[in-house]
């Protein structure tokens, strides 16, 4: 009588809810309907998350492609640039746990409707400094706005200096920091980061599960790779953007563009860097509607009507399990959910290849984001590129690679049916051999640029004193030159100099970017030929190989970012088949915090300072106190960014290499490994089941899906 009462309960549990408490559920008629919906299917979910990730990744991308324009405009340091990068991720921390846990409950299309609004206000909030601080101010000589008067860059007398270039004069400096007060609002653009990143919180952990749930077996792999693949499309725009903006003048439509007497490729130029954000912003905004009209739940595949989780991860789970349902047919309660916390958290790491996986994810997430985070900045310093060249560069052939390669890591395991053993050994490979082609670039950079008093002394000997006793010599001890200015010029001799000041220069003609500088002493010393030396604005060009070695970067860095994203995929299939199928949006919540707090955090900030280090000449704020860099040592640049790359994914590669360990070990000849689709698995074996099964009140196979969305 008691086996057939629960055969009976078993019989209606596969068909209907219990009617525990009728005001609590909907009847199986109205389900069945919102799941028959137009809005319901999984193919309309898919699509709405992937252009959430193309808006989200096309704002982060944006980010990326201002950096070097936002260090120009705050006049701020590449450390401090990386602390109002990381600010994405403490937004993320502050509320990751409790959305991947808890939203799994709740209506998650809804959740990832309200975070892209979140995530747009802070998109616009970034853009607010441009409308309340004062104008950019460059250095540029004052004779350059005024041809009818011919001013000596030299300066020897105090008598000759113009009014509006008296930086010594107190009022004036007074004056000045009474408007650059406005630099302190770099702080915004921290708070609409730090805002943007908590808007993003729910999308990745809700999202991917949602898909995990509802989809075929055998297409989430190819859907996820989809979703990912269409979320790179986002940065392909993003840096294309950034390649528009940054050829637009920053204060375009509050200046006389006719006024401006640089051009995008002078080393003083910002572009319009806040266009971009109020743009991305709208996009956030359209990318989010969908979601609050698709349903809490959707109708389950015919293959997996009978078991919400694939055969793969049921091997986890006990039979005894399956008696609990009734327990989950209850009203899920906050509380209760709160109670099952640390219990789940325990299980989630008491998980071997879930706890190694984090650790090499972690690892190679700060080589990779540090390496993406500084990417532009070490292209226009190492290759003398422009920022609108530079992104337009990485977001044209870059991106597209990145995008092919995790395209085809989920295709590949989809038509190879490829086992989670093999998914370990897909994403072990991709790294091994992305970082081995990544160690040729340390042979194609660019030697430094001959700089007077920095890389040369003025005699044309390379330098090894002190570079700011350096930056004066015999040449230019006549003139009244200020060690703190930059606006270089370069000299037919084909060394930069600091100023034309510090060029010892006598005369100019012309204006703006076509202005001439002659009787150049400092010029003269090289030439031989003193008092008929002249120079142009700008700095000189890089070597005659260095365009060169940009086009061989280019082909080895497209060639690598496919190698290490063909990886991309299986990583994500490896942490979602090894773990039991109630804790999947907790575990990649988890697993997303920590790459967060312990990679997207710290990776730009410690890498800004290690780039720090390699400056040779800093600027100078209008008020005392270092700016900007405004010029780095090539070399020191080139073993610092790419060795400290380098380091950290040979660190993430031994751990990956312990994750396929563990999952050899695990498999025996009986226990083979089971297809990624479903069909078997090979993330743990029956002497290891009480490692994954720790806490059987917190286990339900059948019924545990329903419980995340009932509420």
């Amino acid at each position: 009588m008691e086996i057939s009462s629960k055969e009976n309960t078993h019989f209606f549990s596969k068909n209907t809810i219990l009617p525990i408490d009728r005001s609590s559920f909907k009847s199986e008629s109205s389900a069945s309907k919102e799941r028959q919906s137009c809005c319901g299917g999984i193919k309309i979910f898919v699509g709405a998350l992937s252009f959430v990730y193309f808006a989200k990744a096309l704002a982060g991308s944006y980010l990326k492609s201002t950096i070097t324009q936002i260090e120009r405009r705050f006049d701020i340091p590449s450390s401090l640039v990386g602390i109002i990068d990381g600010s994405f991720e403490i937004g993320n921390l502050l509320i990751i746990i409790l959305v991947s846990y808890f939203g799994a409950k709740l209506h998650r299309p809804r959740i990832i409707g309200a975070g892209c609004l979140i995530m747009s206000a802070g998109t616009f909030l970034i853009a607010m400094p441009q409308f309340f601080m004062g104008r950019y101010r460059y250095e540029r000589f004052q004779s350059a706005i005024n041809s009818t008067v011919s001013i000596s860059p030299c300066l020897p007398d105090k008598s000759q200096t113009p009014l509006s270039a008296l930086e010594k004069s107190q009022g004036k400096i007074n004056a000045g920091c009474e408007k650059e007060a406005g630099s302190s609002m770099w702080i915004y653009v921290l708070l609409g980061n730090l805002l943007r990143g908590i808007g993003e919180t729910p999308i990745q952990p809700l999202g991917i599960t949602y898909i995990d749930d509802y989809a075929i077996g055998e297409n989430a792999a190819l859907y996820i790779g989809c979703v990912q693949t269409v979320a790179i499309i986002g940065p392909i725009f993003g840096f294309l953007l950034g390649s528009l903006c940054a050829k637009l003048y920053v204060d375009i439509g509050f200046v006389d563009l006719e006024s401006i007497t640089i051009t995008h490729k002078d080393v003083q130029w910002v572009g319009a860097w806040w266009l971009g954000y109020l743009i991305a912003g709208v996009i956030s905004i359209l990318a989010g509607i969908p979601f609050w009209f698709l349903p809490k739940h959707l109708a389950k595949p015919e293959g997996r009507k009978d078991s919400n989780t694939s055969s793969e991860q049921s091997k986890f789970i006990t039979e005894d399990n399956k008696e609990q349902h009734k327990s989950y047919q209850q009203q899920v309660k906050i509380a209760e959910m709160a109670k099952d916390f640390l219990p789940s958290l325990k299980n989630l790491f008491g998980n071997p290849v879930y706890l190694l996986y984090l650790c090499a994810s972690i690892i190679q997430f700060n080589s990779l984001i540090g390496m993406v985070t500084y990417k532009p900045k070490y292209i226009e310093q190492q290759y003398g590129q422009t920022s609108s060249k530079t992104n337009f560069v990485i977001g044209l052939i870059n991106i597209p690679a990145v995008a092919f390669g995790i395209f085809s890591g989920g295709l590949i395991m989809k038509k190879f049916r490829i086992n989670v053993l093999g998914a370990a050994k897909l994403s072990l490979g991709s790294s091994f051999f992305g970082y081995l082609l990544l160690l040729s670039l340390f042979a194609m950079g660019c030697e430094n640029s001959d700089v007077a008093g920095l890389t040369v002394s003025y005699h044309g000997t390379k330098k090894t004193t002190d570079y700011e006793q350096a930056l004066f010599s015999e040449c230019n001890s006549g003139c009244l030159c200020s060690k703190n200015d930059w606006d270089p010029i370069c000299g037919e001799n084909g060394v930069t100099y600091i100023s034309a000041c510090l060029a010892g220069c006598q005369a100019s003609n012309s204006t703006g970017e076509n202005t001439i500088f002659f009787n150049c002493s400092c010029v003269g010393t090289l030439n031989s030929s003193s008092q008929s030396s002249s120079a142009v604005v700008g700095p000189c060009q890089k070597g005659n190989d260095c365009p060169k070695m940009f086009l061989y970067f280019l082909v080895i860095s497209v060639i690598t970012s496919y190698t290490l994203s063909v990886g991309g995929t299986p990583g994500y299939i490896l942490l979602l088949r090894c773990i039991k199928p109630h804790l999947k949006s907790f575990a990649l919540g988890i697993y997303t915090l920590a790459i967060r707090v312990l990679a997207g955090i710290p990776a730009p900030v410690y890498f800004g300072v290690a780039i720090d280090t390699t400056c040779l000449k800093w600027g100078s704020k209008r008020c005392g106190g270092r700016g900007a860099c405004r010029l780095y040592d090539s070399s020191s640049l080139r073993y610092m960014y790419l060795g400290l790359t380098l380091v950290l994914g040979t660190v993430s590669i031994f751990f990956s290499v312990a994750v396929l360990w563990v999952l050899r070990k695990s498999s025996s000849p009986a226990d083979e490994t089971l297809s990624a689709n479903g069909e078997r698995g090979a993330c743990g074996t029956k002497s290891r089941r009480e490692n994954f099964v720790s806490s059987d009140h917190l286990i339900q196979t059948t019924y545990w899906p329903e419980r995340e969305t009932r509420l």
